[in-house]
């Protein structure tokens, strides 16, 4: 017992924080006050469980008889995987058969649409447009909450360092600024201006915290890592969300340096409630308050309740560990009846803000809901995403596809692909929806240019298809589009790959290509970044189109014939191989930098310490020139500005869009610092021969870090700035802070 005490106060700071005290009941309104006053322990136990619907068909979420007994026991609080009809049959009983008449709340994984499918998040955070990612999830929002949900477990912010692991798919990449950027604008988008709106999902930031470093890649592996590394890295996108006003946080699987979070009171309550001010509510992620257990932190599912709600989880998603023994534990006095009624109040306060208590069906209107889905106006909102989404790693003068070229094949196991586009996570996608690149091409191009496709192979081959009837119609085209990559269920929960290649016979297809020497373009389609150095080295073109969704097709094929100039840059670092990873630009110098040439160095003896293409890359069917940066000043204090401008010219024939950005790297500082950082970055358009002005402004509060006495601090010394069209290139400056 003395060994679970412990735990249940443990805390990962180095330097102890007092924990933060339960909001006042004046936070809450007097609604809420009275039902937590009349409310029976069990009532308020049941507040705090969440269930998920049972599926008797395809398609068909039901609630078991045992279920709508516990709705009119008011012994559930939250429904997951229901939606539609469903809902309006549970909430009907909560709110007419329960003793209180409290509305329950429905969530489901609303991750990149509903059914209208977006491109998945890492796709949109190569847009690096936060106006548009808020867009989409204004979209996919309006779409689910019209058909009864009112709380989605997304967005993902998790900063994802390591492509090995699947759910990068679900989050925006390696870059802390951009990543904090891409959460606040998700956020905006899910809830809207009001929560109690009939369009509005109340946002839930997950997972929380730094998911995205388990070792090895491995989902829901260990993560051991510094405070500071946890500070500056992983916690910075939920502090975003926060600011933001998300209603609601997920906390992780993981552990960190030993606690798991979903009994990590330090992370819970002292950082999140306590520093940051979130009073919003807390969900498990699915069990995780009873794998307290299997972590070795709990002996029971007891202890494993006490842990959880004592750390500051409201909510239990299915793990019956509050269910089945919190009451128990508040009757003998280990859990005080004060923390149990905090937690039942931030519920009912999420609950309240959704305007259920007045509106319990928010916003339910299945004809609008099924007006609005897949209708031109949702379809053009994901076609601009998917566009956006792409990025050009390469052209060799092939793209865009000449007026010259009269016959195309196209191939690979996905150029025909109406699943796998949908990518995972696709919630109520329907492959029926999608358009694939075969589609997308013959709608769009002439009938005087000749079409013909073959799969080549599949994407899991291990003995070839038909790779030489493949190439046999490459060598007699003019142009060969091969689609290749990952499967949807290569990415996302549980999908994590020891090898980051291409899977299967894919790259042999591309090889023999290759051989017949005509002109050939690679389409990827995948969740993550890729190690495809022989590609890379060979290829005449190869375009990153990820997992983009219902409108793929006539995206991709918009690029390809140069409809739309590519703009996109990558949020991820692509390496060179596998053994490279984690690989990110951001990376420490080390008292010996790499240095492929010398010996004794950071280095590898069998590949290049370098990327393959590095975060920040992406190439145009244009050309940039960056010219003239200036700095306002040699140096500032805390309290001033310095003003960073660069003039940037297309210096090519077509009009694009450019995404200028500026990185910092602190020259000398107490701790080691980054090699380089991003601070800032903007997306500007410019005509042939068209020049502008980019200008930035950096504070001080831009180059402060968690120092060695466990606070924010920027120190007095000399700074790099760099700005350019990517994280390896750039024009660069000096200044100092004084």
């Amino acid at each position: 017992m003395k060994r679970f005490l412990l735990l249940a106060i443990a805390s990962f700071a180095v330097v102890q924080t007092a924990p933060s005290q339960p909001l006042p009941a004046s936070a809450a309104s007097s609604r809420i006050e009275s039902l937590i006053a009349r409310m029976t322990l069990e009532e308020k136990v049941g507040q705090l469980v969440q269930y998920t619907g049972r599926f008797d068909s395809p398609g068909a979420p039901v609630l078991s008889e045992a279920q709508r007994t516990l709705i009119r026991q008011g012994a559930v609080g939250s429904f997951l995987n229901v939606d539609g009809s469903a809902i309006r049959d549970a909430q009907t009983l909560a709110v007419t058969k329960s003793r209180l008449r409290i509305p329950l709340v429905f969530g489901l994984d609303v991750i990149h649409g509903y059914r209208t499918t977006f491109p998945i998040p890492l796709a949109t955070a190569a847009t690096w447009d936060a106006s548009l990612v808020e867009r989409c999830e204004r979209a996919a929002a309006t779409e689910a909450a019209l058909m009864g949900i009112h709380w989605t477990f997304a967005p993902m912010v998790d900063i994802a360092r390591d492509p090995r692991w699947g759910r990068i798919a679900e989050g925006s990449g390696e870059d802390v600024y951009l990543g904090s950027i891409m959460a606040a604008a998700r956020v905006r988008g899910f809830q809207g201006s009001d929560l109690a709106s009939k369009t509005a999902l109340a946002a839930c930031a997950k997972h929380f915290a730094a998911y995205g470093a388990a070792e090895g890649g491995r989902d829901y592996n260990t993560v051991d890592i510094s405070e500071r590394t946890l500070r500056e890295v992983y916690l910075e996108p939920f502090r975003a969300a926060v600011n933001a006003g998300a209603a609601s946080f997920m906390c992780s699987f993981n552990e960190i340096a030993g606690t798991p979070s979903s009994g990590n009171r330090w992370l819970l309550t002292d950082v999140l409630r306590g520093e940051w001010g979130f009073s919003g509510m807390v969900v498990s992620d699915w069990n995780s308050v009873g794998e307290l257990v299997p972590h070795g932190v709990a002996a029971d599912s007891v202890e494993a309740a006490i842990l959880g709600i004592t750390a500051g989880v409201d909510m239990d998603m299915e793990a019956n560990a509050y269910a089945f023994t919190l009451a128990n534990s508040v009757r003998n006095g280990r859990v005080p009846m004060a923390v149990l009624d905090e937690a039942v109040r931030r519920v009912l306060r999420m609950k309240e803000q959704l305007g259920l208590f007045e509106h319990p069906y928010h916003g339910l209107d299945e004809p609008a809901a099924l007006k609005l889905i897949n209708s031109p106006e949702q379809r053009a909102r994901a076609r601009e995403a998917a566009q956006r989404s792409i990025v050009l790693l390469k052209n060799a003068g092939v793209l865009p596809v000449a007026n010259s070229v009269k016959r195309i094949a196209v191939l690979g196991p996905l150029a025909d692909d109406k699943r796998n586009p949908l990518g995972p996570w696709d919630q109520k996608g329907d492959p029926k929806d999608v358009v694939t690149v075969l589609e997308g091409l013959k709608a769009q191009l002439p009938s005087t240019v000749t079409i013909t496709s073959a799969l080549g192979c599949t994407i899991l081959d291990t003995v070839p298809h038909d790779i030489a009837g493949a190439a046999a119609l490459a060598r007699n085209a003019d142009l060969s589009i091969i689609v290749v990559g990952e499967s949807s269920n290569m990415s996302g929960e549980a999908a994590s790959r020891s090898f980051i290649g291409l899977p299967g016979r894919q790259e042999e297809l591309i090889k023999a290509v290759h051989e017949t020497g005509k002109p050939y373009v690679v389409v990827l389609m995948n969740g993550r970044s890729l190690a495809i150095p022989w590609i890379a080295g060979h290829a005449p073109a190869i375009v990153e189109a990820w997992f983009l969704g219902v409108e793929s097709g006539n995206a991709i094929t918009d690029v390809l014939m140069g409809k739309y100039n590519p703009s996109g840059k990558l949020p991820v670092t692509f390496p060179r191989s596998t053994g490279q990873v984690p690989l990110t630009y951001d990376h420490k110098n080390t008292g010996r930098p790499a240095n492929d040439a010398a010996n004794f160095t950071s280095r590898y003896l069998d590949v290049l310490s370098t990327p393959q293409y590095p975060f920040g890359f992406g190439l145009s069917y244009t050309t940039y020139n960056y010219l003239g940066l200036q700095l306002d000043r040699n140096s500032i204090g805390v309290n001033d500005t310095l003003r960073v401008s660069v003039r940037v010219r297309n210096t090519g024939l077509r009009a694009g869009e450019e995404i200028v950005q500026l990185y910092i790297k602190d020259e000398v500082a107490s701790v080691t610092r980054p090699v380089r950082q991003l601070k800032r970055f903007e997306k500007i358009a410019l005509a042939p021969n068209e020049e502008r002005v980019v200008r930035f402004a950096l504070t001080a509060d831009d180059l402060k870090f968690w120092d060695s006495g466990a606070r924010w601090k920027a120190e007095p010394g000399y700074f790099h700035v760099y700005v350019g069209p990517n994280s390896a290139e750039g024009l660069a400056g000096r200044f100092e802070y004084r």
